[in-house]
Order: C-alpha cells, then structure tokens, then sequence
C-alpha cells in the first residue's frame, strides 16, 4: 500500500529519511516501511524555517527500484542524418531527441570536450588571456557545463521540464534534482553527465565532432541542404593544426549559443533574417556566504547544521526598467566568462555542495533595443538588428580597458558604488585572475549604474545588512541572454524564410537556461523530423 502526503515540517526533521519516519510515526499514526521525497522546499518567510515536504510512503512493501523513467535509445546508422551545431543543451537534447525519433545527429562543435575544454578554463588564470574557441561559452556542454548547472525555469508554456530532469538523471545526475524546487547539479558533476549524453549519442550510430567550427550554411533553392565548417582532419589536438574545409549534408539544428557573434554576423550578412532582442547587463554581487545566510534565514546563526547556502531573488522596477537578480549562486565563485579577446565578462557558477565563502549574483538592469541609440556612441555597428550586440562588445571591451587589459576585473565595494566613491582597497574575493578596483559608478552606462545603485538601496532597506561594504560589485555581467533572435515560424520552428533550418535554443533566443535550452532542443528535433516527413 502507498500514499502520499505534504508535510511542513523543521529542516532537522526533513533531511533524514529516519526522522521523517519518526515525525510520521509521532504525527500522523503511520508506520512506514519506506518513504520516498517526491518534492521539497525551503519556506524562509518568518523567522522560523520550515521545510515542505511531498512524500510518498511506503507501507508494508518496498519501493520501486529506479527514480525515473528511463529512454531507449535505439541505434540510428544508416537513418537520414540531421546537422546539429553546437554541444550545449540545446543541441544535446536535440541530438537525443533525434534517436528517439530515428534519426542519426551530427554534431558539429567549435570547442573541445568537456574535459579538454577544463584546461584551457584553468589557464585564463596565470595567462590572463582567453581562447577564443575554448571558454566558459564554447566547448561541450556550452555555458552551463562550468557556469553552473543551475537546471530551474519559471516557463511552464515552452514544453516538458521534468522530461529534462528525468534525462538528466538517466545520465548520471542526482535524483534530488526530480525533488528540489530549484535544482542544481552542480559545476563539479555536471562534466560527467555531459559525457555521459555524448557517449549515449554514439553509442547509438550518432556523430560528434569536437573542435570543428561552423563557417557557412549551405542553401539551394531557399532550402538548408547542409553546412561549412573548417576542423581537424587528425588527432591534433587544436583547431588550428592541420585545419581542413568540411561540409556536411543535411537539415540543421543551429543551437550556437547566445556567444557566438560570428555566426550572428554570417547570417547578417547573408540576409538571413534576425533581430534585435532584449537583454539585461550589470554585475556581478559576491557577499560573503555567511551574510546571506543570516540575512535569508533571519538567524546570526546562519543556515545551521541541517539548511543548504541561502538563496535570494530579488526585482525591481527602477525608471521604467526592470532590475533584478540573476543566476543566484550560493556558496559559489565569480568566474571569467568572455569568449574573445578584449573583453571581460563575469559570470558565476557554484559546486554541488555550495559550501564556498562568497555567494554571488548577477545584479542586472533590462535594456531593450530602442534604448541602444541612448547607450551607443557615434559610429559604430550600422546593423540595427545586431545593435544589441554591439552594445555588448562596447561594455565589454571597456571593462577590458579599466582591467589594465587583462582578465583581471574592475569592482568596487558595493556600498562605495551606491555612494559614488572608489574603493581604496578591496575585499577577498572567488574571482581568480584577481580584481582591480575601479569606479564602476563612474564608467559604465548611467542608464545602468543609476538604475542599480537605487535598486541596490531599496534592498538594502528590505534586508538588514544586504548594503554593505563587505560585498563587492564586479564588472561586467552582460550574458544573461542572447541579443539577438533569429526569427523562426511559431508552429513549425523552422526560419521564417529558409526550409530546413531550425534555430534552437538559447543562442537563437527561445530560451533562458539549461532546462529550458534542451526543451527547445527536443522541440526542434521534433519539427525537424516532420519536415524529414517522419
């Protein structure tokens, strides 16, 4: 016999699989054999904290064996092939989704493997410079492999969330991601269940070729038949030894990312419709850990022995704009997430413990494009479609500029920023090329600094301790999302000009996060095996 019930009980009663027996025992007159936790969040509201809980319990017989459903995969050789560009979520899930459907994915990605691409993440360090082609963006995996791995999306309209989990699992990821309100695999182990994807795909009669870049697609007749691309043609292990000109034939799946302005600027060029979309930029907020577990869970004390790193979100509506917190990171590190030379770019990520000193956020100002002409100066990019862009690579760069043009960051204790002063020194921070400090207040956009310096002000109002000089604001967060859509057909997901072409993902602009990438990925694998007549 099985039931199941929603408990609200204290976070010391709701980590242990033996105290919620005993609290179901003492409470409720139930004696289970077994419980399984099929949900669970934390309501911080008032001062005392209580865990919700949805369990399903056990009486007088054992659970089932696995916590999820599994997917067959079947072996796809010899089936009609798809171009899948790009090894992020979008085109992991796409790929996945293909063999389902009885399809064999080709992917094409411009970075290395996930393991490959982890040493050239731990040289921006001591060489303060970037790859171009192997970065915190581009590699296997894509930006959530090793900024994250935060798998949370608000979107209930955009398809299957717990699908995603679900495949996530299959491959290697915790069953408490099926449970948490906002789950997290965690940066450290996110690298396996990557591989993990990639080794189902060939397995299956799939194709995944590392460090081979997308330079062009090909079209006849108003129709993608198929792309470009220059990669290895040998075991050498860089893009630039022994390049050779590939092509590859098939419908595509363009799930690039929402850094790959080289792609953005091809279509431009090619008269590939596109266009500008919203973004927000700021930056980074790291406070110390222990601050912002007194601060959310209302306690000098912290979160204790039985509750994780807190949380926050925050928003706010500042001169008709919306500012807002963005990829929380609790206990975790601000990382250096540029893709190219002369930018610095901040991003977080945080292990699957969260047991770090600093928490941080991205604190970001909503910008839309008709503000660009406000933001721009004289010149510049033409293309209005990729004026978003532009903006990007202007802030970018002059936060470059103010890093003595390396990948050390400018920042600025936080309440210094709000009051307009620089900062005479700086404190510890997670950022490992180091910080430098910098009157954030001053350089970067009024139209954005003005906006979160009142927000900053607000909050530090609602929350007791939050404004402080022990927090440092760290320059620049401009990532959030793509600044540019590349405009598909709402039912079918192909381009609305081009058959055969179906831009996914979070780098075409239909997404905002993992989760919500790979939804996007199956969706478009989906509408591309209907266009294969399947």
């Amino acid at each position: 016999m099985t039931r199941e019930l929603n408990l609200r009980i204290l976070p010391q009663e709701a980590y242990n699989e033996q105290s919620i027996k005993a609290y179901l025992l003492q409470n409720e007159g139930i004696k289970a054999q077994a419980i399984r936790v099929l949900k669970r969040s934390i309501d911080a509201r008032q001062r005392t904290i209580y865990v919700n809980l949805t369990i399903r319990i056990y009486i007088n017989e054992e659970p089932e064996e696995l916590l999820y459903t599994p997917i067959e995969y079947h072996d796809v050789s010899g089936r009609p092939e798809v171009i899948v560009v790009g090894a992020g979520p979008g085109g992991l899930f796409a790929a996945l989704r293909l063999i389902e459907l009885g399809l064999r994915p080709i992917v094409i990605e411009r970075g290395k493997d996930v393991h490959e691409r982890k040493k050239d993440l731990a040289r921006i360090r001591p060489e303060q410079q970037v790859n171009p082609e192997s970065n915190y963006s581009f590699g296997e995996g894509g930006a959530g492999a090793y900024s994250d791995g935060k798998l949370y999306t608000r979107s209930k309209k955009r398809g299957n969330s717990e699908r995603i989990l679900n495949i996530f699992v299959q491959h290697g990821a915790s069953p408490n991601i099926l449970v948490d309100a906002h789950p997290h695999i965690g940066t450290d182990r996110l690298p396996r269940v990557i591989e993990n994807m990639r080794n189902t795909i060939l397995k299956c009669g799939g194709e995944v070729h590392f460090q081979t870049k997308m330079t062009g697609l090909l079209i006849k007749d108003d129709k993608i038949v198929g792309i470009e691309a220059v990669g290895r043609n040998d075991n050498h292990s860089t893009l630039t030894a022994n390049r050779s000109t590939l092509t590859y034939y098939g419908p595509v799946i363009l799930a690039t990312g929402h850094s790959a302005r080289d792609v953005y600027r091809w279509l431009s060029d090619n008269d590939i419709e596109i266009e500008a979309k919203g973004i927000a930029v700021g930056v980074r907020l790291e406070h110390p850990a222990a601050l912002i577990d007194q601060i959310q869970y209302h306690s000098r004390q912290g979160r204790g022995n039985w509750l994780p790193a807190a949380e926050y979100s925050m928003v706010q509506q500042v001169e008709g704009r919306g500012v807002y917190s963005f990829c929380m990171c609790p206990g975790g590190f601000v990382v250096p997430a540029a893709s190219g030379p002369e930018q610095i770019v901040v991003n977080g990520m945080s292990p699957s413990n969260r047991a770090g000193k600093w928490s941080n956020s991205g604190m970001v100002v909503e910008i839309r494009p008709e503000d660009v002409p406000l933001l721009l100066p004289q010149g510049g990019e033409s293309c209005e479609a990729l004026s978003m862009m532009h903006f990007q690579e202007e802030m970018e760069k002059q936060c470059w500029l103010q890093g003595n043009r390396k990948q050390t960051a400018p920042a600025q204790r936080m309440a210094d920023f709000v009051n307009g002063r620089l900062s005479a020194d700086l404190n510890p921070s997670s950022y490992a090329p180091g910080l430098l400090a910098s009157p954030l207040h001053f350089w970067m956009p009024s139209f954005v600094s003005s906006r979160l310096r009142e927000a900053f002000k607000i909050w530090g109002r609602q929350k007791h301790g939050f404004l402080t000089n022990e927090a440092t604001v760290i320059g620049v967060e401009t990532r959030t999302s793509s600044p540019v859509r590349i405009v598909r057909n709402a039912e079918t997901l192909q381009h609305i000009r081009i058959a055969g072409l179906f831009p996914c993902g979070e780098g075409a602009g239909y997404a905002g996060g993992i989760v919500s990438a790979g939804v996007d990925g199956e969706r478009c694998a989906e509408a591309c095996a209907a266009y294969l007549g399947g």
